[in-house]
């Protein structure tokens, strides 16, 4: 199966479809955090990345480590990398994302023309996050809260089980060293902070500069959250980014291939 256990939807195999967009959660949840994404964006197909040991995959062992992750999801990507494709990872998922694309390349494998981190520090500037202090009823509470906020009656069971998934996610994130962040060839990275982001504030992410040759910054409305609920803002810029070089099937380089307009409410920070 293209993808295995790490891509939902089952990527097609489809003539149509000219580029791929993988997106990583951040810590606690999984692919099930994108639901209000597209599953298409033109001829860009949207991917959502389902790490081990949550929801579809709950009764496999965690990661561990973002190296773990991305030696899993590398292997994975062996039979989808055939057309080009971004990855966009959010918070401890940017963190995912960046490891991934160096595997990839150390592999030499195809990797991703554009790289969007969001909500998160630089390699090198990490571990960072206020989850990191967190004991187990800090965590607890923030799962609650999380859940209430998306209007659902938090259920003890369930509570408990996504501490648990969370604590083993803040504990990758605590145990990530980069020093001297490998720089991605080939990828362009865009760096996309929030405006209200009480999180990672989009001021703290210039560290990305020293990750790519080509870094774009960019900040939009809205909050740590935002990104789950598809805000037109960034689906513009992801269009920009992605679907202008899907256009006619080209396969060469998606990222210059768009002009870069079309995203008026896109503030470019650097």
């Amino acid at each position: 199966m293209a993808g295995g256990r790490w891509l939902t939807p089952v990527p097609a195999d489809d003539e149509s479809i000219s580029a791929r967009l993988l997106c990583i959660p951040y810590s606690g949840v999984g692919a099930s955090s994108f639901a209000a994404w597209p599953t298409r964006m033109g001829r860009v197909e949207v991917l959502r990345v389902q790490a081990p040991g949550r929801e579809t995959r709950l009764a496999e062992p965690h990661y561990g480590t973002y190296e773990r992750f991305a030696d899993g999801l590398t292997e994975a990507l062996r039979t989808v990398a055939d057309r080009p494709f971004a990855i966009l990872g959010h918070c401890s998922g940017a963190l995912a994302a960046y490891e991934t694309t160096a595997a990839l390349r150390r592999a030499g494998l195809p990797g991703p023309t554009v790289l969007v981190v969001s909500s998160q520090v630089g390699p090198q500037d990490g571990p960072y996050g206020r989850y990191l202090a967190m004991d187990d009823e800090g965590l607890r509470a923030e799962v609650v809260e999380s859940t209430v906020r998306r209007g659902v009656r938090p259920h003890p069971g369930m509570v408990d089980l996504s501490v648990e998934i969370l604590r083993a996610d803040v504990e990758a994130n605590r145990r990530y060293r980069r020093p001297r962040p490998e720089r991605l060839v080939g990828t362009r990275v865009v760096a996309l902070g929030w405006e209200d982001d009480v999180e990672i504030e989009p001021s703290r992410m210039t560290g990305w500069d020293a990750c790519a040759d080509e870094v774009r910054r960019v900040v939009l409305p809205g909050g740590h959250q935002t990104i789950f609920e598809a805000p037109e803002a960034l689906m513009a810029l992801l269009r920009a980014e992605l679907c202008d070089a899907a256009k006619d099937g080209a396969t060469a380089d998606p990222v210059n291939a768009a002009s870069g307009d079309g995203t008026p409410d896109a503030r470019g920070a650097g």
